[in-house]
């Protein structure tokens, strides 16, 4: 997809790697839609870009509900969707409050999910556009007190397999986005945890985890958007794992060959 001109929408824009990633799509020349609980940083960054700027929280269904229509309607239809927006949820399964564990689930899987369902309509009539869901090699590998981060991010990546068979034969594509440590505001929190920051430093000290610049993530997202690649993955040298992971997905693809996913 040549991004000129393109609008994009973005979760969780307002800092971190969805601030990196609205600043590389408005350097290809996307106009940007942005979006984030925040407010200041997030206006000062659609400014910045000649974007626009919208407050929403994820966490509230009815705030996602009609989410992608209320925006299209104050600037045009999307063109790409990138679900970055997502919260850490690190700690002892049995003592999270319920409440924690529904924002949870409500901002890293069921947002995503729901504005997947929302731009697609449009964007199958316009026979034209891309998906971006940003997940995690923690829904790959699990983490001792990262149970309730890793099942979101392991139904993201799987939903969006889920999705690019629906989609098969149509010309909306779909990345997915499996991302170790990124040095932003979540990261920070691993050594909150005594088990978290533990599985860490053993991954570190195996080398199978390194720090990825988030400018580097936003840069390979935008290429991927670009050529119509189905994956971005960081870091390189713990590829083995998502590959393993995707094996079923890809063997079940092949399988399937022939089968017509839509009427």
């Amino acid at each position: 997809m040549e991004l000129s001109g393109k609008r994009v929408l973005i979760t969780g824009a307002s800092r971190g790697i969805g601030a990196a990633l609205a600043e590389s799509f408005a350097g290809a020349g996307a106009r940007v839609a942005l979006v984030a609980r925040s407010g200041t940083a997030l206006e000062e960054l659609a400014g910045r870009l000649g974007g626009t700027a919208h407050r929403a929280d994820l966490a509230d269904p009815a705030q996602v509900s009609g989410l992608v229509g209320r925006i299209e309607a104050d600037g045009g239809a999307f063109d790409v969707l990138v679900n970055n927006a997502g919260i850490d949820a690190g700690g002892t399964f049995h003592l999270a409050a319920p409440e924690d564990i529904e924002v949870a689930y409500q901002v890293n899987l069921l947002a995503p999910v729901e504005l997947c369902r929302q731009v697609l309509p449009g964007m199958l009539q316009r026979k034209g556009g891309h998906i971006v869901n940003v997940s995690s090699l923690a829904g790959v590998g699990a983490f001792p007190g990262l149970t309730i981060y890793s099942s979101t991010k392991a139904g993201l990546t799987h939903f969006t397999a889920g999705l690019r068979a629906d989609l098969r034969g149509t010309p909306v594509r779909t990345t997915v986005v499996e991302l170790g440590p990124v040095p932003t505001d979540m990261l920070d929190h691993i050594d909150d945890h005594r088990q978290i920051a533990a599985s860490f430093r053993r991954f570190y000290q195996l080398r199978l985890l390194v720090d990825v610049p988030k400018e580097q993530v936003a840069e390979d997202v935008v290429a991927a958007v670009r050529t119509g690649r189905r994956h971005v993955r960081h870091p390189r040298r713990a590829l083995a794992f998502p590959l393993l992971t995707e094996a079923p997905r890809r063997l079940t693809e092949v399988l399937l060959t022939g089968v017509r996913p839509r009427s």
